[in-house]
Order: structure tokens, then sequence, then C-alpha cells
């Protein structure tokens, strides 16, 4: 941390299924001399998609959606009639989108509709062929349980996983109660920026969590609790093999070989890939200021949990996750995990 000058970091180890150590370093607010805690509520940014993939896999394991069932059979009227994608219209590919496909990042969308130059959402490949991370997809996997299954998706998320893993200071969107003990994010050059409040739900990121609340979270899921046998394997099988050189930006077509011999690929909400050790799935959760890590290596039930308020944090990852746990052949350069002394 010094080396690189991180504001903050926690960690979490979890062996044999089990939090074995959780602790905290340095400031969630420098100017105040405020330290982090486990309890210190962060940003927990992409880490919401795979807290919501854990949800969704709920929902197939009552039989209430099929992955494989395109998105048509459960929204009341066509997709592109919705305000929000209108802009599909005149492209009938939406109707091959299944939750599958929106869970394992193959929509054919870009990461955010925004981010386009025309700011339209719009299909760049055919659905399902590959993998082009996309939070579209997740977006748009919310937008049909809300609105083709009436769900209100941060009450299920908060009654299904939030509740049962004692995950109190976790939320889909702010709450006063989270004030007293929140982070404020540091930015490359050092400069601060308050914790954002997020008012609305969203599947793609809004959550909310502390340290300890999403390594019991994480401990949960690498052993199968609230989850059948089945769902658990199939969230974390390979669905998706990823050729990419890196994960963003996200549409580029230049391709490599260099992660073929870890199998590196997706499952649904997760990305995966073959450890010494056995099958392992992560998460990443990156934002301005926010820099979240998870890995779990299957077989050994074992996990670690990165978490920091600082843009500088990433560059120390890979040092940390040899250390902790072994060389497990992280495709770091892919994640953009680039060691701070290490050209880019």
């Amino acid at each position: 941390m010094h080396a690189n000058s991180v504001t903050s970091l926690a960690v979490a180890l979890i062996r044999d299924g089990r939090v074995a150590y959780l602790n905290a370093f340095g400031s969630r607010n420098v100017a105040e001399k405020l330290p982090l805690t486990p309890d210190t509520v962060m940003y927990g940014a992409s880490l919401t998609k795979a807290t919501f993939a854990y949800f969704v896999m709920q929902l197939v394991d009552e039989k209430k959606i099929d992955l494989d069932r395109s998105i048509a059979e459960y929204l009341p009227k066509p997709l592109p009639e919705y305000p929000k994608y209108a802009d599909l219209a005149n492209d009938n590919r939406w109707r091959k989108l299944t939750f599958r496909i929106l869970l394992d990042h193959t929509p054919g969308f870009a990461n955010l509709a925004f981010l386009e130059p025309d700011g339209k959402l719009k299909f760049h490949r055919d659905p399902g062929i590959r993998f082009d991370y996309s939070g579209e997809g997740l977006t748009l996997a919310q937008f049909v349980l809300e609105t083709g299954l009436g769900l209100d998706v941060g009450q299920e998320m908060q009654k299904r996983v939030f509740d049962p893993f004692g995950m109190s200071r976790t939320s889909m969107v702010w709450r006063s109660d989270l004030l007293a003990d929140d982070a404020s994010v540091y930015l490359m050059n050092g400069d601060a920026q308050p914790h954002r409040r997020r008012s609305k739900v969203g599947a793609a990121g809004s959550m909310d969590t502390t340290p300890r609340d999403w390594s019991r979270f994480l401990a949960g899921v690498v052993s199968g609790d609230g989850l059948s046998a089945t769902a658990k394997a199939e969230m974390i099988r390979r669905q998706i093999s990823i050729d990419s050189v890196t994960q963003f930006p996200t549409l580029s077509d230049t391709t490599t070989k260099e992660y073929k011999p870890i199998q590196l690929g997706y499952g649904l909400g997760w990305g995966v890939f073959e450890t010494p050790f056995g099958h392992a799935f992560f998460k990443e959760g990156h934002d301005d200021g926010t820099g979240n890590y998870a890995l779990c290596v299957q077989p050994r039930r074992a996990c670690i949990l990165l978490m920091s308020n600082s843009d500088r944090a990433e560059g120390i990852y890979k040092a940390l996750v040899g250390e902790l746990m072994g060389d497990v052949k992280l495709p770091w350069r892919w994640e953009n995990y680039v060691p701070w002394d290490q050209p880019k």
C-alpha cells in the first residue's frame, strides 16, 4: 500500500468455506483522519452483478424463470414498445436474448449505451456468440424481472440475499443509517470525492456493502449456501470462452490465445478460469475511486476479497493474490491489474 500510495484496503480470506481473516488498513477519509474498518460502507460497483446473478439463480431453482427461454416470453409486450428499449425497434435480434445470454455477457451490446457515439442501445454482434462485457445486459435482465414477473429487485435481494447472510449494512440503494461510517473515494492523483448515494436499484452496479458483509456472502457462495448444487454449478460453469486481449474496451475484435491454457471464460455473473488448484470463479468491481476483487478456488473453498476506495489499489492486487492465494495463474493483464512497478 505504501509503495503505490494506496489510501485504504480491506482484505478477507475464506478457508474451507469460512471467513478466516478479515482486516482493514488505511483511511476511509484522509482529511478527517478516519480509519477504514471491516464495517465501513463502500461502493460495491460491479460486485453487484455477481450478487444479482446469485439471486437470479434462486429464481431458476424455483422454476420462476428458465435460463434459455427468450425474454419475449416474459414480457407483456415486445421489448421495443417500452420507451427504454425503443432503440431496438428495427432489430428483431432482441428476441434471441435469454437470461443466460444476459448473465454471461454475450448480448452483443456495448457495456453502457450512453458510451455509444449516438448514445443509443444497439446490437454489435448476434447474441450468444462472443463475450463482450455488458452492464446493459444485466440492466435488461432486471427490467424483465420487474416488468415481466412483477418483482421488486431491491426488495427481493434484501429478502433473499442480504438478510439471510446477515448483511445488515448492504443495500441496493442508499440508506441514511449507513452515513455514520461510509468511505470517500480517492482518484489516481489522490483527489477525494464523496461517496455517491445512489437512489435507484441497478443490477449492474448500485450496491453499497461492507467488507464484512460481502465476505459473508462470498463464503456462502463458495459453500453453496442458498442454491441447489445444480444451480451453483451452472452459475460458475464456463458458459463462454474468452479470447479477448483485455476485458476492456468492450467490443474489441483483437484476439489472443494467451488465456487458453487457463481456459478463461465467463459463467453466469462471474468470470471463471482454471488454476493449478482447480476451478476458480471471480468478479471485479471498478469505478472511479473504487477497486474491488473477489476470487474463489472452488475445490479448496478458498477465496480472497479485496476492497479499496483508491484507484491505486488495483496496482497491488497481483502481488496480494499471489502472496495470499498462491500462483493461481491470475489473468492480471486481462483484468488490467498491471503491477504498480511494471510499465502499462
